[in-house]
């Protein structure tokens, strides 16, 4: 679980530093392949944020492959052959 920082003026818009997070723990392994992702609802509680906010995140990770999204069941993370190249 990320620690909890204060806010601070920021360049990075906020959906932009979640999606980067949780990026980063799919990349170590926190976050397995074909595995589910916290929900939208644990996400707004970890990070303190609007659900709006979780939205672009999980929209920006589903652009880039690092998730995929079943109606009505979650987000997964992808297979790692989907991971968007460094």
């Amino acid at each position: 679980m990320p620690e909890k920082r204060a806010r601070s003026p920021r360049k990075t818009p906020l959906f932009r530093q979640i999606a980067g997070d949780i990026e980063q723990r799919i990349r170590t392994g926190q976050l397995q392949p074909r595995r589910p992702i916290p929900g939208e609802s644990t996400l707004v509680q970890e990070y303190e944020v609007a659900r709006e906010t979780v939205r672009r995140a999980m929209a920006l990770l589903r652009e880039q492959g690092w998730i995929y999204t079943v109606p009505a069941r979650g987000s997964f993370v992808s297979p790692k052959e989907s991971w968007p190249q460094a």
